[in-house]
């Protein structure tokens, strides 16, 4: 007996055609433009002649490059170096040193190999070299978490009711500038003392409501691989911790810190989360893509906790091509937290209007996987509030009138009560 074959019925197929024309046109904008943001995986070239710059001047080799202490102790902290790896006009010279004197920076080796000193809003350079709009912001603030009002033990934040952040550390691969800790990092690099991290460690014991805790500063990973082993140890054999994360920007600003060593670490102690903060596409390198890898392979999980900041990511597209290429290398964007209104730095907060343009742009118009939530930390500790573009624009026991990711206003029936 002969099978017949389904086939879709005539109107179908001319509407399935013609709906695959139109979301093909929805994104053909995105990709042309998608061609124009620069991203580090495509600038490899461009950041090996610059690393080689670099390692001239400091007649280093490709070894010591990759030796993530040279990469710390060789950090550029001042301008006259800086200016001799990229020459400065005077008035960038003046605006650096005017604002360190205030506020103290320092840029890994490796991170500023990424940097274009040819374009004044590199989105790189941004990040990490002074600008003197630091010094105009008369209304930001020096704790606008609160984390003094949050800290019921050394080194402890607590701001919810199943996890809490241990700050172990100051020190940074590179010091952003719109960093919302600013106010710890000081004239001095140094880590907390044993014995109060010590402290820290009772009060989670104490508290068996704790099931999440993050280690964090600071970055976390610049601690040496015998304390990071003593805390995952630690926590580890805390019966009622079921995970432990790690807030480090290493694989951003100094990938060369995940060695065989703090790999083997991490490997003892699953589950490990850890959350780095990728805040453009040129960031995503092919050396950022080998920490990515060497994680993953420890058994790690990687999310991306981005900062919208103005001038650098809130072009919705700029947002989507980043998100995008974090997924390539296997790191998952987790949330976009916008900008906190710390002091120094009101220059790089947007408005939350562009924030749910970043996020109306990017649901629907990319994969889910692409899609993080957006997030205000309220202010003194009132912790993260989700912020999402109104898709639902009324509901009651009958019906929700929704808002599609396209504009499209539908009806959707809410079986709200058992009509039987």
């Amino acid at each position: 007996m002969a099978i017949e074959l389904y086939r879709p019925h005539r109107d179908y197929h001319y509407f399935s055609i013609k709906r695959a024309e139109e979301l093909k046109q929805r994104i053909e904008p995105y990709l042309q433009k998608a061609n124009q943001i620069p991203a580090g995986l495509n600038l490899t070239d461009l950041y090996s002649a610059q690393k080689e710059r670099i390692l001239q001047y400091f007649g280093a080799t490709q070894e010591i490059w990759d030796d993530w202490r040279w990469q710390m102790s060789h950090r550029i902290t001042d301008v006259n170096t800086l200016d001799s790896l990229f020459p400065l006009t005077d008035a960038q010279k003046n605006e650096i040193s005017t604002v360190g004197r205030i506020y103290r920076w320092a840029v890994s080796p490796y991170y500023l190999s990424l940097m274009d000193f040819s374009n004044p809003e590199d989105p790189i350079l941004l990040q990490g070299i002074p600008k003197i709009e630091e010094l105009f912001d008369k209304s930001g603030e020096e704790d606008p978490m609160g984390e003094a009002l949050t800290s019921p033990a050394p080194c402890i934040t607590r701001r919810y009711p199943d996890r809490l952040i241990i700050n172990v550390t100051n020190m940074c691969g590179m010091y952003c500038r719109h960093c919302q800790r600013r106010r710890n990092i000081g004239e001095t690099d140094g880590h907390k003392e044993k014995e109060d991290l010590k402290v820290a460690l009772d009060y989670i014991r104490e508290n068996p409501e704790i099931r999440d805790v993050l280690i964090t500063g600071g970055d976390a990973f610049l601690l040496s691989d015998q304390t990071i082993e003593w805390l995952l140890a630690e926590l580890h054999s805390i019966p009622h911790v079921e995970i432990k994360r790690l807030g480090t920007r290493v694989p951003v600003t100094l990938p060369m810190r995940i060695t065989d060593e703090l790999l083997a670490i991490l490997a003892k102690y699953p589950p490990i989360y850890i959350n780095t903060q990728f805040n453009h596409p040129k960031e995503v390198t092919l050396e950022a893509k080998k920490a990515a890898d060497r994680l993953v392979s420890a058994g790690v999980v990687l999310g991306n906790q981005a900062v919208l900041l103005k001038g650098i990511n809130t072009d919705p597209d700029v947002m989507k091509k980043m998100n995008q290429e974090l997924l390539k290398i296997r790191v998952r964007p987790y949330y976009i937290f916008h900008a906190k209104n710390v002091k120094g730095t009101r220059h790089f907060i947007p408005s939350i209007q562009e924030g749910l343009a970043v996020m109306e742009a990017l649901r629907g118009f990319t994969s889910g996987l692409a899609v993080p939530t957006y997030i205000i930390n309220a202010p003194k500790g009132g912790g993260k509030t989700p912020l999402l573009p109104q898709y639902l624009l009324s509901l009651d026991e009958h019906r929700a009138v929704l808002k599609t990711w396209e504009g499209k206003i539908v009806y959707y029936e809410n079986h709200y009560a058992d009509e039987g």
